[in-house]
């Protein structure tokens, strides 16, 4: 899908035109190959760097044409998606291309919020022939979007940490381990992030103005703020995997032990019956109330046991240290 938006210079606003004209802003949203070769015929440009930023895999960078003064942009931006029937936080990449500062393309897989936002003049100061400030612009919002995608994932794990703590069960485990997965994909992404934002300012065919300077500077520093968030998320979701794996290997140990205790009190008074049982002479065998004398043994028998495992913290228990 390809829509075309212009800013007019007099007035100032922006609309979706129907015409390709210097100045004017081409977003396309997982294009077909007839509307890549289009394009790409109507600018003169590569078709290439459109190709590259429809690559689920390709990484945030900038490359550059001089034969044609064209300039790529790739940069990734937070995004939901389904995963198994679960929801993982994950990145995708978006390019922008800057023509002979004559027209900036957007190219991405999916339609995005980040982007409808320019699209319906949400965006302050944005207008189409400010290809610089626009590219900047897109940075900060995506920097922006990070934070906001971080402190969701960390409620996310809050809410999964309070389940856990009433009921282990595996819905809620998976949920952190997906989390986690989530937080490696928007550390990557922000790192290579930060290096396309730190070479913009090297790139000879990008003119950047004072205030063009600052929205940069912003983008920066929303950018490394991000990092930090996610180092220390991070950081505390895999001390809390590793506790609660702790947790659980602990559980596991006690319920053992309390099955291996049940198994032995429960053998008890199945060895005095079998011992008694046999085809041979047997204290009792002879006693008027030798079956009772044999149940009061297995009882008392099993109730020292059942003491004893008790002390020793074997059926539930706290462990009672030896002094």
């Amino acid at each position: 899908m390809i829509k075309v938006y212009n800013t007019d210079i007099d007035t100032n606003i922006m609309e979706e035109v129907h015409e390709i004209k210097k100045g004017c802003w081409i977003n396309m949203t997982n294009p077909t190959e007839e509307e890549i070769k289009f394009i790409c015929s109507e600018l003169t440009i590569q078709e290439d760097f459109i190709r590259y930023s429809l690559d689920y895999e390709e990484k945030a960078r900038i490359d550059y044409e001089e034969d044609d003064d064209t300039v790529l942009f790739i940069i990734d931006v937070p995004i939901k998606e389904k995963e198994q029937e679960r929801e993982i936080y994950t990145t995708m990449p978006i390019g922008i291309i800057v023509v002979r500062d004559d027209f900036v393309i957007t190219v991405s897989l999916k339609e995005l919020e980040l982007i409808e936002d320019f699209a319906l003049g949400k965006v302050k100061g944005f207008a189409t022939y400010k290809k610089s400030r626009f590219i900047l612009q897109v940075m900060y919002r995506t920097s922006s979007n990070y934070l906001t995608s971080l402190k969701l994932i960390n409620k996310e794990t809050e809410l999964a940490e309070y389940t856990l703590k009433k009921s282990m069960n595996n819905e809620e485990i998976l949920k952190l381990l997906d989390l986690e997965k989530s937080l490696v994909y928007i550390t990557t992404s922000l790192r290579a992030n930060e290096a396309v934002m730190e070479r913009t300012v090297k790139i000879k065919n990008i003119k950047l103005y004072e205030d063009d300077e600052d929205i940069l500077e912003d983008a920066i520093i929303e950018n490394k703020q991000a990092i930090e968030m996610s180092k220390i998320y991070t950081d505390v979701l895999n001390s809390s995997m590793d506790a609660y794996s702790s947790v659980i290997s602990n559980n596991l140990n006690e319920t053992m032990k309390l099955l291996t205790s049940i198994t032995i009190i429960i053998s008890i008074p199945t060895l005095i019956a079998s011992l008694w049982g046999m085809n041979v002479e047997v204290p009792f065998e002879i006693t008027k109330y030798g079956f009772w004398v044999l149940c009061a043994i297995a009882v008392i028998v099993t109730a020292v046991t059942i003491i004893l495992l008790n002390k020793k913290g074997l059926l539930g228990g706290k462990n009672v240290s030896r002094k």
